[in-house]
């Protein structure tokens, strides 16, 4: 028996509007960056950041005044010089936003541009939101959207709340798309051998030989990790296996956290102290290198390569490098590539 062709499009009332279907989408989602860098601009950005609850889980009775009073006066003009330090001017917007376009373009070129995938991107907080983002891939007949959260270890003040915020914007539409939130690697072979190769491309190049080398992970408060946030765990996976990958040991290698922030206590060891204390024994030369951030941002190039040198070479210290992120380039591009495929199975071939 022949069964009817009910994708045909003889078999839609005569009214029906044209609907485009069929098609898959991958979306890529970073944590956000103001619009701009005057005060405004970063009082909109921080005060969408500083209130979601996954970030800040104090209460809002204590929470509220301190934010609206304290931070959101004082804050956006200090945050507004140090990312115009970093600005892309060519561009006109931050250096996270221009790579995580760069990286969805290049993944949609290692897809085959295929005619059944679309790849887009997206921002946590600020622009382009997340819900315009997965209005436009069903709008552009996307039935299925693997969410790839651009974070190699879970936390659930940055994977979660991209599933939040996703889960919100799918809340919101009658005709939902089916959703695939790709897992964190933070032990896949390959984003462990992309981190060595970077490292040792990088230090191959320098005109000294660092003592130590430390693998600065942005922080969480204790309290989140007493709760049960795995993210501590997967650090720590992360940096055995690249001392693994490298051959060196827990005093060559050490594991460090950064950004913290108020008064609460974060989990250690932290990155600041650390390289101060360093310096401090006689240790003259270090590398810091950032696994957890898949892309160069505030907390990289400033953080790190400014303020934390500074704190190394201020405790006596004489030779500091970072190590640039994974940001686009052709390893960093195999790690998302890898995640990517693998999510995609079942799918499509690829």
């Amino acid at each position: 028996m022949t069964m009817p062709d009910t994708n045909s499009a003889s078999h839609k009332p005569a009214n029906h509007p044209p609907v485009k279907h069929g098609r898959i989408g991958v979306l890529l989602v970073n944590l956000g960056t103001p619009e701009a860098t005057d005060y405004w601009s970063m009082r909109r950005y921080l005060r969408e950041f500083l209130s979601d609850r996954r970030v800040i889980e104090t209460s809002r009775l204590i929470w509220w005044p301190v934010l609206n009073g304290i931070i959101l006066t004082f804050r956006p003009g200090k945050k507004g010089k140090e990312y115009d330090a970093i600005w892309n001017r060519e561009r006109n917007e931050g250096p996270l936003k221009t790579t995580t376009r760069a990286q969805a373009e290049k993944l949609a070129q290692m897809l085959g541009n295929s005619e059944n995938i679309t790849v887009d991107w997206a921002m946590r907080y600020g622009k382009p939101s997340i819900k315009e983002r997965i209005d436009h891939l069903q709008a552009q007949g996307c039935e299925r959207i693997l969410l790839v959260p651009l974070y190699p270890q879970y936390a659930a003040a940055t994977t979660a709340t991209v599933c939040d915020e996703t889960f919100d914007a799918l809340k919101q539409m009658r005709w939902q798309p089916s959703l695939r939130v790709a897992p964190p690697w933070y032990s896949d072979p390959v984003y462990i051998e992309a981190l060595a190769t970077s490292l040792q491309q990088h230090m191959a190049d320098l005109t000294f030989q660092p003592e130590v080398i430390l693998a600065s992970f942005h922080g969480i408060p204790q309290d989140y990790f007493d709760k049960g946030d795995p993210y501590y765990c997967h650090c720590a996976m992360t940096t055995r296996l690249l001392r693994e990958r490298l051959g060196v040991g827990e005093q060559q290698l050490i594991m460090t956290f950064q950004s913290r922030f108020g008064p609460a206590e974060w989990i250690k060891p932290y990155t600041d102290e650390t390289l101060k204390k360093l310096a401090q024994n006689g240790l003259k030369s270090v590398a810091v290198i950032t696994p957890g951030f898949t892309a160069d941002c505030l907390e990289t190039i400033e953080e790190i390569g400014v303020e934390n040198r500074d704190n190394f070479l201020n405790a006596g210290g004489q030779n500091f490098t970072f190590v640039p992120c994974l940001n686009d380039s052709s390893s960093g591009m195999d790690v998302i590539a890898a995640v990517a495929k693998r999510e995609l199975s079942g799918w499509i071939e690829l």
